[in-house]
């Protein structure tokens, strides 16, 4: 696995090169969600979880679940550059007759744990996730990644109450806070705030942290769990669309694809060199 101190300007830049590329290719949506969660997936990936590309399905393995799975265009060209599939099939998604679907689709490729997309459901399924190991005696940990805007379901806290009241401390959920959603920015759309203070109620150990630090991001994931007998929470502070200057923070990248012109732009700001 390569160090990530050394090669966190690189891998990054890898990945959202690959993200503009293949929403260019399939002329669909959600880039801006996609670029927004890249630093968090590269820690996670390259640093953190216990994983084997070359063994996927391994009992011990720790479990990532991307339940905003609308930006699975990151997590795509993560395994991939991880090394759980060819890079090849980068070029398949959102096509016909391709083998990556628009919304992460388990048993298309490995390394994805769960179909997601639907907002709401990961974190109940992480939570089942983490109370299995916990009565089977294993020792894997469960990751989920939410979008802040999913924290406007109800199933969300649901399952954190579940999780706090069952004393999940393997168990993480990742807020991708970039504070716009579908129609808006959340706090136009149903403000979430005290949002850290919602989670504590609910009974889990909470930071909040720069997401696109990747210091910040190592050494709060490698503390987990932040308390025993806790679930842990981690809001990370985002920006949509990160890393290509005319996407951050525009709502309109939750929906727009790039055109000829958009695309060499946003590859020219990422340092690409074809």
């Amino acid at each position: 696995m390569p160090k990530l101190a050394e090669n966190y300007e690189k891998l990054p830049r890898e990945i959202r090169r690959r993200i503009v590329r293949m929403v260019f290719r399939s002329q669909t949506s959600h880039i801006g969600s996609a670029l927004s969660v890249v630093d968090i997936l590269t820690v996670l990936y390259f640093k953190i979880l216990s994983i084997d590309p070359k063994n996927p399905q391994a009992e011990d393995r720790d479990r990532f679940i991307l339940s905003k799975g609308h930006s699975c265009a990151a997590l795509y060209a993560t395994l991939a550059l991880r090394g759980f599939f060819s890079e090849e099939i980068l070029e398949s998604y959102c096509q016909d007759d391709g083998r990556l679907p628009g919304h992460a689709t388990m048993h298309c490729v490995p390394g994805v744990e769960v179909s997601t997309g639907s907002l709401g459901h990961g974190l109940a399924i992480g939570s089942g996730m983490a109370i299995a190991a916990k009565r089977a005696n294993q020792k894997y940990r469960v990751f989920a990644l939410l979008s802040d805007g999913e924290c406007d379901e109800g199933s969300v806290w649901e399952a954190a109450m579940f999780a706090g009241h069952h004393k999940l401390d393997n168990l993480t959920a990742v807020i991708d806070r970039n504070r716009i959603q579908a129609f808006g920015s959340t706090d136009q759309v149903l403000d979430l705030e005290p949002l850290a203070d919602k989670w504590t109620a609910f009974g889990w150990a909470v930071r909040k942290i720069d997401g696109h630090d990747y210091v910040q991001i190592e050494e709060t994931l490698a503390d987990v769990p932040f308390e025993p007998k806790k679930p842990s929470a981690i809001i990370a502070q985002t920006i949509k669309g990160k890393g290509v200057s005319f996407m951050e923070n525009k709502l309109a990248w939750h929906y727009k694809s790039p055109n000829a012109e958009q695309l060499a732009q946003a590859l020219a700001e990422l340092g690409d060199i074809e």
